[in-house]
């Protein structure tokens, strides 16, 4: 099964898609989680993709198609993956079909997770992320047991990405509604959109996306 997750950033993309993956038991590909491991090793990638990303620009498509297209040849997407932060323009999206074309292989579902802009500013003001581990934390939804420090066995001091300030969030959130928002129309046009409200415990929003696939689970 190949499913793609859209939505703005902190609709929570990466939590439900990472919680279907491992039900599902297929592979869960997330472009954001690439691109912040290229970062953190300074790698030649990282290096070109850190300040768009710092800024809350969108990175450049050769970039990001080309991650995914080396990717989706990984060992365990074989019984499936899913997209989580990928594709975000159209141009993302004809690239992802033409690669899955390429390998007998099409979208199965598209799962836009919608949240209002003030709910999502609260949601990333309130992040915070482990620098040793890069495990993801919420101070409302999913705090650390101990305040300020990761639960992984790392104890490591949490910190605020840059981009994770007020400006930069709404920096991000007008790139999203102006590129990326006409990919709900395009994958509507294709009858494969399901929209899911994002408002609610991450428990809550798990069930009604278990809703949509059924049998599969």
């Amino acid at each position: 099964m190949i499913i793609v997750f859209l939505g703005p950033p902190g609709a929570g993309k990466g939590t439900q898609a990472k919680l279907l993956a491992e039900k599902l038991e297929i592979a869960q590909i997330s472009t954001g989680d690439i691109l912040r491991e290229a970062v953190r090793n300074k790698t030649p990638l990282g290096l070109k993709a850190q300040e768009k990303m710092n800024s809350g620009e969108l990175v450049s498509d050769d970039i990001v198609i080309g991650i995914i297209k080396d990717r989706i040849n990984a060992r365990d997407c074989g019984n499936g993956m899913i997209f989580d932060g990928f594709p975000r323009t159209i141009e993302q999206a004809d690239a992802l079909s033409q690669l899955l074309e390429n390998k007998g292989k099409k979208i199965d579902l598209v799962v836009n997770l919608d949240l209002d802009d003030q709910v999502i500013i609260e949601r990333l003001t309130s992040r915070r992320s482990c620098p040793t581990c890069g495990a993801v934390y919420n101070l409302v939804l999913k705090p650390p047991k101990q305040e300020g420090k990761c639960d992984n066995g790392c104890s490591t001091p949490l910190y605020r990405r840059d981009d994770d300030s007020e400006k930069v969030i709404s920096e991000r959130l007008r790139v999203y509604r102006a590129e990326s928002y006409p990919l709900i129309e395009f994958y509507d046009g294709k009858h494969l959109l399901k929209t899911v409200s994002a408002d609610g415990s991450i428990e809550d929003v798990f069930a009604k996306i278990r809703c949509l696939i059924g049998s599969e689970l």
